[in-house]
């Protein structure tokens, strides 16, 4: 399920003339017993709101005073957001007059002329408040108080995310919550401003829209409705007219598969920043923690501690944190039966709650291997939003390529990696053309489609992650490694990671340092080897702008320290 509450309007919404239609009622209960939540959102007083609207107990959260107040009709509590009106401040409105003049418990509210006396009170009292027009209303709130504010609180309150939301309205303060909500539908009666910022209009008007839009969500999730909801599409890269290449957040599952050194690294990490700014969570499981040290997440696991299932569960009930979980501790042949208990118990909170909105399995392989029983995993049907990364399709049990729809292959013979997948999804795929792509370029097919591969840019993220970090600091580099050699090749001395390097450089003979870094040596292989751009871009200016012995072995170490052998 993707859409697990429905967040309503009132007034010009759900009601027409102040009143719910029997037909709407019976709507509202059609959604309540599909298993979905119910929100109602007003700008109205909620003494006056129960006094409209008998059946406001259809509904697990109000908010009412446009934003200001959460009621929970189940428990009777209400909540406030803000303090109460300043007394001055509704003196001063009733001294001149002011007529209409509604006092809520935080809400003041009248009518249009009178938001001049208003905004006068406002400013020779010296309050701090905000003025919010709606079709001739004019409300006086605290300020950062809205319809978004109060709906997302009561969201979090049920234990949902925005995104597992669908909002629908008519009027100018609605546009803030539509806009914050996975889905913004506008009634065919709302104002034009209002179906400008929506994704999508009802046919009908006031209740009958409202009953309409049920009736879709009930029927398919607006799964018909998904070209419509761009605006939340991820980037993963840049087609070759320059176009943005995106993913819907709603996508099956996307398989990333390529050799080493493709850029698997550099993609999955762009991909989690678009996540993360758009608000989605994600977990994350790291074999081999290569993801420790990436910002915003919580790590749980080490290298010397199992990530605890209940700790993993806590952190992932605020739909706010995404987290990483490392496991290293785990050892190899234990780790398929750590990733089956942790996704069954995590797929019963999707199945509950809508998030975690993302899986991603890195080194996929270790997770859910192709030795394994395809019915020890027993994947659910129509497993969806999970981002696989590996080198080889093959490699990775078949129940779970069997849920991909889309493929991102990387490195050499990339096309033959598609082939691959195509293969153990039983699916024809034919494509004439050879790739040895570049780092920095992808090829993509959506297996669902008969439309032939996408080469793509792949999108960098705002800060690359230095991936291997460990291994490449401290762990063996086998024949990856640095070897001083000389200029006559008398030296053989062997840096398997970036601390022996350090330390070798600044004992190895001027000469030989020298012949290295003439040649570019030590550039190439930060670049090949430890798969670090940047680093290999700055050591290079080194190379080509530094000849004292002395000054370049600084500058390089210098480089390295920072990045990879700085103290935590």
């Amino acid at each position: 399920m993707r859409y697990h509450v429905l967040a309503t309007d009132y007034d010009g919404t759900l009601a027409h003339h102040e009143r719910v239609s029997q037909e709407t009622i019976e709507s509202l209960k059609s959604l309540k017993a599909s298993g979905r939540k119910l929100i109602l959102v007003t700008g109205r007083e909620l003494d006056e709101l129960k006094a409209l609207f008998p059946e406001y107990n259809l509904f697990d959260r109000i908010v009412a005073e446009n934003g200001a107040l959460i009621y929970r009709p189940g428990t009777l509590e209400e909540r406030l957001l803000g303090d109460a009106p300043p007394p001055e401040f509704v003196a001063y409105l009733r001294e001149r007059n002011i007529s209409p003049l509604s006092v809520g418990r935080v809400i003041v509210a009248t009518w249009e002329p009178n938001q001049f006396t208003v905004l006068e009170a406002i400013q020779k009292l010296g309050i701090e408040k905000q003025v919010i027009f709606n079709k001739g209303a004019v409300m006086v709130l605290p300020a950062g108080i809205n319809k978004e504010k109060g709906l997302s609180e009561a969201v979090c309150e049920l234990g949902y995310s925005m995104h597992n939301v669908v909002a629908v309205g008519d009027a100018e303060n609605d546009t803030a919550m539509m806009a914050a909500t996975e889905c913004s539908v506008a009634v065919s009666n709302a104002l034009e401003s209002v179906k400008t910022l929506c994704d999508f209009t009802t046919k009908e008007d006031h209740g009958r829209g409202v009953s309409e839009l049920i009736e879709n969500i009930i029927e398919n999730d607006l799964a018909d409705k998904e070209s419509l909801l761009s605006r939340h599409h991820i980037q993963i890269g840049t087609s070759a007219d320059n176009e943005p290449f995106m993913l819907s957040p709603y996508s099956r599952g996307v398989l990333l598969a390529g050799t080493s050194g493709g850029g698997k690294s550099t993609l999955t990490s762009a991909f989690i920043e678009n996540l993360a700014a758009k608000n989605y969570q994600f977990c994350l499981i790291d074999p081999e923690g290569d993801y420790l040290d990436m910002q915003g997440p919580i790590q749980l696991g080490s290298s010397s501690q199992v990530p605890e299932l209940e700790q993993i569960v806590k952190v992932l009930d605020n739909t706010s944190q995404s987290c990483v979980i490392c496991t290293l501790a785990i050892p190899l042949e234990d780790r398929p039966a750590f990733f089956l208990k942790l996704l069954n118990t995590l797929l019963d909170m999707r199945k509950n709650y809508g998030h975690p909105h993302w899986f991603i399995f890195d080194e996929a392989h270790h997770l859910i291997p192709k030795e394994a029983s395809a019915t020890y995993f027993n994947m659910p049907a129509h497993f969806t939003r999970f981002f696989a990364i590996t080198t080889k399709p093959e490699l990775i049990n078949e129940t779970l390529v069997k849920e991909v729809d889309t493929i991102v292959a990387l490195g050499k013979d990339a096309e033959k990696t598609i082939q691959s997948f195509a293969e153990i999804r039983n699916i024809n795929f034919h494509y004439d053309q050879s790739h040895n792509l570049p780092q920095g370029e992808a090829l993509v097919w959506n297996a669902d489609t008969s439309s032939a591969p996408v080469l793509i840019k792949s999108s960098v993220p705002l800060k690359v992650m230095q991936r291997h970090r460990k291994k490449y600091a401290t762990g063996d580099m086998g024949p990856d490694s640095f070897y001083f050699k000389g200029p006559e090749g008398k030296l053989n001395l062997k840096a398997f990671n970036l601390n022996t390097f350090v330390q070798l450089s600044k004992g190895v003979d001027d000469e030989t340092w020298l012949f290295h870094l003439r040649n570019k040596d030590y550039s190439k292989w930060f670049k090949e080897f430890v798969n670090d751009d940047e680093l290999s871009r700055l050591t290079e200016h080194i190379e080509e702008s530094e000849s004292d012995v002395t000054k370049s072995r600084e500058a390089i170490s210098k480089l390295v320290e920072e990045r990879y052998t700085a103290p935590a």
